[in-house]
């Protein structure tokens, strides 16, 4: 029975070789799109799986009330570790893991190479699931100056040399490491990734002083609960820790569970909101599953319009005893078999696009059908797509009246028209969404670009020299200004957009007592304001040295009208850094700066104050370079005099332009995700489209005949062909307008400097998605009404 099924489905697919092209091809399109986005979606949602304690593996976060609501941070007392792992039954272990990623310089004889890394306690290595090649998971850190480095690390510095423990390589020139361990790089979907480790007791030798502080916060914290432990006493426990410790703090701690560090790392007044990475995953698998649906659309709509000539076969059938039940089961299987062509399709497809996937999404996703769980997938996607695809069709084709049918009566295919055009209506609503909302984050990028930022980014350098400045940066800036390419040079503690180091301890007259505002601050040297390109308001810039200016600020717009609106110029803000508690320096303001962007590039800018420190408490060096001059030979000149001054550290720059771009990274991801599948989405649907041309062409080919014989224009005829799918993408639009508005009204409330969805959008989509389906219908319709009327009425 099922030879025979396959072979009346092969013969129907090969009589029809244009329409189970665009079958095969449509759902090969769709099962591509799907399958490449659930493998981003298993990256995603078994990320730090490989973990064997993931179930018992914990972060803590921190709550910290300010008067704007509570902020959720995963930095730590640096004494937290020590202090709970001894205090609070329950907690097997607990690790410090530095919040700052180092890029450090490592030098082994004539080789001097970058590697990033991080300082953690050795208690890591039994919590997290590392794979030692050499060394020992018990005593990773058996020194003081000890190194466990990955195995690209080691090939990086040691080629093929297999045995690298006992070596010494130097750091930042200044101090020798042992290699005291090798592990396995981190697998991708690792939320721990490092080229080094170093022990986290190097940065307490320097700063011993943070050993006993509570009110500074510093590095992650990790924990390992014990299998018995109960979450919710512990969890109570921990909750007014750092309170008890120090009676002035307010901050209360929680454990943030593995499972959910990745894709629910969303909070809101100190409160998890559900929401983070999953919000993604779920819009690119509702995304997967609407594609599969538009092309299973395509092959029930093309299935139902070869209808009548699938007609007398069903009702020969029929007279010689096949019942409903078996021509139903012939037809789910054709739709069986056009999927499975299809997926086999799909799967060359996947491989071709996988590069390029992998360049838009930012990962390293591969294809294994020999994986169970690939291979598996791949069988249910096929199976829910042939089911689906073939099952209106066998329900429709298998309804008919043998006795009419045979009789030659003429099908009534009103009911089927109607569910046709009903499923071309969804398909062109669905590319009308994706067009629409294409468009909205794309507007929404460049709307954000183009803002005001409060300084000029546009050949603005950021230099790392790697190593205290404070001794050469004079020479530096001397150097750069001689080669007549930049126009000036200075000096920052923090890169200009980032949005850290705040502080809630800073008074002012007229503040309440009981008030906390958080206050961002940053380090710069005189000429920062001027390199930069921030304009002054009120007052006046620094002056020429830092030392005659150790006692003066400026501050930015919000923090001015934060004291007072009418004038913050010559007045104290006392200020609690860098002073024992208690005690608080008398700041004069000197100057208001206009807002400049930071941190959070959608939100408006908090307020600031802007110290003027000597070198040595700067860690980047801004060069603006002139306008007329030419970039490369710039960067050449800047390349050679960093070499001069500072021939130890390989130089390390970026432009400002670019660091503000990667700012836009999830945005961007976004916005070519929605243009790759709205063009998907479009060219299934017009494939189905194509299909449904031709079939209409097709039977109305003798009316067209008679038609022309009565004088009908080609122009005209295209028009009687045409119009009713252009009718039908109208109706699409109005559907899709209101559904991509709402859609794209709630995505844009994420941001506070956002654009308003302007009239124009669903004008250009409307008239866009208009112009494809003519495009698409014209060929058939031309084709059709250039036909000389003699070869369509010669059976008359």
């Amino acid at each position: 029975m099922f030879k025979s099924y396959f072979k009346i489905a092969w013969r129907n697919l090969w009589k029809n070789r244009i329409y189970s092209f665009l079958n095969v091809f449509g759902l090969a399109l769709g099962i591509t799109c799907a399958g490449l986005i659930f493998l981003w979606d298993e990256s995603e949602l078994t990320f730090d799986h490989f973990n064997l304690k993931k179930d018992k593996l914990y972060r803590l976060e921190v709550n910290m009330p300010f008067n704007e609501g509570v902020f959720t941070m995963s930095s730590t007392p640096r004494p937290m570790a020590a202090a709970i792992k001894a205090e609070i039954p329950g907690i097997v272990n607990a690790a410090r893991y530095s919040d700052q990623e180092e890029r450090l310089l490592f030098s082994l004889d004539n080789t001097s190479l970058y590697a990033a890394g991080r300082y953690t306690d050795a208690s890591l290595f039994s919590m997290f699931t590392f794979t030692f090649l050499q060394g020992n998971v018990s005593n990773p850190f058996p020194q003081l100056y000890s190194l466990v480095i990955t195995q690209h690390t080691a090939k990086k510095f040691f080629g093929t040399n297999k045995n690298v423990l006992g070596k010494t390589i130097r750091i930042d020139n200044e101090q020798n490491y042992v290699i005291t361990g090798v592990v396995e790089d981190m697998p991708e979907n690792s939320s721990i990734q490092f080229e080094w480790l170093a022990p986290y007791d190097i940065l307490t030798t320097k700063r011993p002083e943070d050993l006993d502080e509570w009110g500074s916060y510093g590095p992650l914290t990790y924990i390992e609960l014990d299998k018995k432990a109960s979450f919710a006493v512990v969890n109570n426990q921990l909750k007014q820790f750092i309170q008890r410790k120090a009676p002035t703090e307010k901050s209360e701690t929680f454990l943030f569970p593995m499972k959910q560090w990745r894709l629910y790392d969303g909070f809101a007044n100190g409160k998890p909101t559900g929401e983070g990475r999953i919000v993604q995953v779920r819009m690119l698998s509702m995304i997967a599953w609407i594609i599969l649906l538009i092309a299973c659309i395509n092959f029930m709509n093309l299935a139902t319009a070869q209808s009548e000539k699938r007609a007398k076969e069903v009702g020969v059938r029929k007279v010689l005893g096949s019942g409903k039940k078996r021509l139903m089961a012939q037809f789910i299987c054709e739709a069986f078999m056009v999927t499975t062509v299809a997926a086999i399709l799909a799967v060359s497809f996947m491989y071709i696009s996988l590069p390029a996937f992998n360049a838009i999404m930012q990962k390293n996703l591969m294809l294994n059908l020999m994986s169970s769980d690939h291979f598996i997938f791949l069988l249910t996607v096929t199976g829910i797509c042939g089911l689906v695809a073939g099952s209106y069709p066998s329900l429709y084709l298998s309804s008919f009246n043998p006795l009419a049918v045979l009789k030659g009566f003429k099908i009534k295919t009103k009911g089927a028209a109607f569910i046709r055009k009903g499923l071309v209506i969804i398909q062109f609503a669905v590319s009308i969404i994706f067009t629409i909302s294409t468009i909205v984050v794309y507007t929404q990028i460049q709307h954000i670009k183009k803002r005001a930022l409060g300084f000029n980014k546009s050949n603005l350098i950021e230099i790392d020299p790697q190593h205290n400045i404070s001794t050469i940066f004079p020479l530096i800036k001397e150097d750069l200004l001689l080669t007549g390419l930049v126009e000036n040079a200075a000096l920052t503690g923090h890169v200009t957009l980032y949005g850290g180091d705040t502080d809630d301890r800073f008074r002012w007259a007229g503040k309440p007592e009981d008030q906390k505002i958080s206050v961002a601050q940053r380090h710069i040297s005189p000429e920062f304001i001027s390199t930069s390109g921030m304009k002054i308001l009120e007052g006046r810039d620094f002056g020429e040295t830092a030392s005659t200016e150790s006692n003066n600020v400026i501050i930015n717009k919000s923090m001015a009208n934060l004291m007072d609106k009418q004038g913050a110029v010559g007045k104290i803000i006392q200020s609690p850094r860098g002073n024992p508690d208690g005690v608080f320096t008398n700041m004069t303001v000197i100057g208001v700066v206009d807002n400049f962007v930071y941190g959070n590039i959608y939100d408006q800018a908090g307020p600031m104050i802007l110290f003027c420190k000597a070198p040595e408490y700067h860690s980047f060096i801004y060069a603006r370079i002139k306008k007329e001059v030419d970039i490369r030979q710039a960067l050449s000149k800047i390349e050679y005099v960093m070499k001069k001054n500072n021939p130890a550290y390989p130089i390390a720059f970026r432009f400002v332009d670019d660091q503000f771009n990667q700012l836009f990274k999830n945005e961007t991801l976004t916005g070519k995700v929605s243009t790759v599948f709205a063009v998907l989405a479009i060219l299934i649907s017009c494939l189905g489209l194509f299909g449904l041309s031709a079939y209409m062409a097709e039977r109305k080919a003798k009316e067209i005949g008679i038609r022309k014989v009565l004088g009908a224009s080609v122009a005209r005829i295209v028009l009687l062909l045409s119009i009713n799918f252009l009718q039908l993408v109208g109706i699409a639009c109005l559907i899709g307008f209101p559904f991509s508005w709402w859609i794209m009204h709630d995505w844009l409330q994420n941001y506070s400097y956002r654009i308003d969805i302007g009239w124009w959008v669903f004008l250009v989509a409307g008239i866009a998605a208009l112009l494809i389906a003519l495009i698409t219908i014209s060929f058939q319709s031309i084709k059709a009404a250039i036909v000389t009327p003699a070869k369509s009425l010669r059976s008359e």
